[in-house]
């Protein structure tokens, strides 16, 4: 299994930035956020990191394409919101659920360390949602190790 990453041309931004929206979107829903204001928070996120809605020198978005030459999913990579250009961030990942369980997001991960020890990074963070447990065993299988955590307790009945 051979993984690629594949810088996006600009002609593939768009549906990019909506893509990537919208799956954060979902995940904010996912723990209470209401529909209107997730979206609003992701498009937020999206055009802080990309105000032109273009490819920038500060953020790197790759295609994982793998062996036969499809796509199979996505990473963001960039230096992370601290003053240290060391100290660099997976903004995002999505392995394509029809390509899940093959090792592409490993190897991802990997080439995504490899690129941004490249660009002069010493560390590499991310965060996951609790919710998603086979992302968090990859990135600990990778090494990642928690650094904060993050809690919630609804006070509402449902």
């Amino acid at each position: 299994m051979t993984i690629r990453l594949v810088a996006l041309e600009p002609a593939e931004f768009p549906a990019w930035m909506e893509r990537s929206a919208s799956e954060y979107a979902a995940d904010l829903v996912s723990l209470g956020s209401t529909t209107e204001a997730a979206r609003s928070q992701a498009e937020l996120t999206l055009r802080g990191a990309f105000p032109t809605e273009r490819p920038n020198s500060a953020n790197a978005v790759f295609n994982l394409i793998d062996e036969n030459g499809s796509a199979v999913g996505y990473i963001w990579v960039g230096p992370d919101q601290s003053n240290d250009p060391t100290s660099w961030w997976v903004w995002d990942i999505v392995v394509d659920s029809d390509a899940r369980g093959r090792g592409h997001g490993k190897a991802g991960m990997l080439l995504a360390e490899d690129y941004a020890r490249s660009q002069g990074a010493c560390t590499l963070g991310l965060s996951v949602f609790g919710f998603n447990r086979s992302a968090r065993g990859l990135y600990e299988s990778l090494g990642y190790e928690t650094t904060s955590v993050k809690m919630r307790k609804s006070l509402v009945a449902e």
